[in-house]
């Protein structure tokens, strides 16, 4: 009888203990970013991800990132785990090509000089091998920089684009398969940058600066015939980073400007910037885009990962929905038929809340924790077991997820410290601030999260959310966020009235105002070609003016623009759509 009780107990914990498979996402990605010795910058390090291509190879994931020292491979797209390759042949790949093709996964690096592609079957064991030795040099400066590997299946042709520069532009050649892929023939320029045209190509924030924009990241799409060549601009530095695209009927061209770029774009919110990524397919027949959110704390160039629903609808155009889209999405179970259907509904509960911190460093005061910008954070005075912030929600509300978002301040972390470096915290949940429930425990694991994003098993009712820290391997314990996710018991904000859209005399630009709704905690200005295609979406929060420039038109494109208001309860319905020409 005693053995019997023992059994009931232990599997009792057991039951206790298991976690529901996570059903949800959320931007930037959560997974170990490395650190980055490039940069050393006068002894300050930094955690970054840029340049991501992530391939589904024979039905599961393989993310590639600049500089990151191997690799990451997932089954669903959420749970990634970091590869060591047994050897880079060369060094260090910087915004990596990859493809698969049959049961092969090809890899190459950016290079101006002779680097070879690599292939492997098995890329969970980390083993890569020569597919070729030397790809011929390109004349100087040519590249191929931040290269892509298409391979056309029907017309059983391979071809490579490649360009980082705001000299010259994107470029394609085709490769030829008898001689292990060396370039067959001459290369050809496919895209220069128009930002005289193209408003969303201008340099600089919201698109105001005068420097000549830079052109990189190529991508191509094959989709019902039509070729689909993606491309990043017009810097990775700031807010407006993102892709478009030009399509053709032949891989090299000739290729025409969509009217309706960019097809990625996401200048407002937490995560901002979608731009030098790649697009691929789940295993329901999804499509996504990858991008590169912008951070600059510790390096300019210091970056995240996102990755978005994409589409082609029935007029072959392509989008990317980028809105809420650093709010928690479901993972898809299915192909989506609706660009809107992936998001959860869980709003942002944490926006400007108050919080206290058990110590503090300096100025970096314990508001910037709840601000939604990861260039603003938060430092204890120590970093020690047992610092902690409380955020009060000032209302009850129903949690569903927490993300926490780590900084780097004056980290000193470079090559051989890899079993230093994990995050280890836990969250608490409180109705009234003084009986407190655990509903996270990190403190079992050695995984490195510097944006980790907690789904919680079922929605708990709290007004209090709590950050007990345990370790992080940086000097400092140093939080830029920690973002709540769920819903309020309130009600949803009204339809903003009086919203209007003007072009400018310069019309890459357009001017929207609108009447502030109370009770909003933002709005989402949504714009594009036709009533039902309006596939941008500048986030804006309610405690900045009821106006906004856009600068991301193109000339002698008209388009129709909307308004939406959303709360932690929910959003509006959106406004009547006007018509801009």
């Amino acid at each position: 009888m005693k053995y019997s009780i023992t059994l009931l107990i232990v599997a009792g914990a057991f039951i206790l203990r298991a976690q529901p498979a996570q059903k949800t996402y959320c931007n930037p990605m959560d997974i170990n970013y490395r650190y980055n010795y490039e940069q050393l910058n006068d002894s300050i390090s930094y955690r970054s991800g840029a340049d991501p291509v992530i391939v589904n190879h024979k039905g599961e994931y393989f993310l590639f990132v600049t500089i990151s020292g191997g690799y990451w491979h997932s089954k669903d797209l959420v749970n990634w785990k970091y590869i060591v390759p047994d050897k880079w042949p060369m060094e260090d790949m910087c915004a990596p090509a990859a493809i698969s093709v049959r049961d092969t996964l090809y890899l190459f690096q950016s290079t101006f000089e002779q680097r070879p592609i690599l292939f492997t079957t098995t890329p969970e064991t980390g083993k890569l091998y020569f597919y070729n030795r030397w790809l011929p040099r390109l004349p100087k400066d040519i590249g191929p920089w931040d290269p892509a590997l298409f391979y056309d299946e029907e017309l059983d042709k391979w071809y490579m684009y490649w360009g980082s520069s705001n000299v010259y532009p994107i470029f394609g050649s085709e490769l030829d398969k008898k001689y292990r892929l060396r370039y067959k023939g001459s290369y050809k320029e496919l895209i220069y940058l128009h930002p005289e045209e193209h408003g969303w190509e201008r340099f600089g924030r919201d698109h105001r600066s005068t420097i000549t924009p830079f052109t990189e990241g190529a991508w191509m799409t094959k989709h019902n015939g039509k070729y689909y060549l993606q491309y990043g601009a017009p810097g990775t530095e700031y807010n407006v980073y993102a892709n478009g695209a030009y399509i053709g009927d032949h891989p090299l061209g000739p290729f025409t400007y969509a009217p309706y770029n960019p097809i990625s774009y996401k200048p407002g919110g937490f995560v901002t910037g979608a731009g030098h990524g790649n697009t691929f397919q789940d295993n329901y027949g999804n499509y996504w885009n990858t991008g590169t959110p912008w951070v600059a704390v510790n390096w300019n160039f210091e970056r995240r990962i996102a990755m978005f629903p994409t589409g082609f609808d029935k007029d072959g155009q392509m989008f990317a929905n980028t809105r809420f889209g650093d709010l928690p999405h479901y993972l898809p179970v299915k192909k989506w038929q609706n660009k809107d259907e992936l998001f959860t509904g869980w709003m942002l509960l944490s926006y400007k809340k108050p919080a206290i911190a058990s110590s503090l460093l300096d100025t970096f005061k314990v508001a910037n924790i709840t601000d939604e910008n990861p260039r603003t954070f938060w430092v204890a005075k120590q970093n020690k077991e047992g610092e902690s912030v409380i955020v009060d929600l000032q209302r009850e509300q129903q949690v569903r997820a927490v993300q926490v978002n780590f900084t780097d301040y004056k980290s000193n972390i470079y090559d051989g410290f890899d079993q230093k470096i994990y995050t280890q915290f836990r969250i608490y949940t409180s109705r009234d601030g003084k009986q407190w429930n655990k509903v996270v425990d990190l403190t079992n694991e050695k995984r490195d999260r510097p944006n980790a994003y907690l789904e919680l098993p079922n929605a708990v009712q709290a007004r209090y959310i709590k950050y007990e820290h345990v370790y992080v391997a940086s000097p400092n314990l140093a939080i830029s966020d920690i973002r709540v996710f769920g819903n309020g018991d309130g009600k949803i904000p009204k339809t903003p009235l009086k919203f209007s859209a003007v072009r400018d005399l310069d019309t890459r630009n357009a001017f929207t105002k609108w009447q502030k709704v109370p009770g909003a905690v933002g709005y989402n200005i949504l714009w594009g070609i036709a009533k039902d295609k309006l596939y941008q979406t500048y986030q804006v929060f309610a405690d900045q003016p009821e106006s906004l420039e856009i600068r991301a038109l193109t000339k002698d494109v008209s388009y129709y623009f909307a308004i939406e208001a959303f709360n932690e309860n929910g959003v509006s319905k959106m406004s009547e759509a006007i018509f801009v020409k």
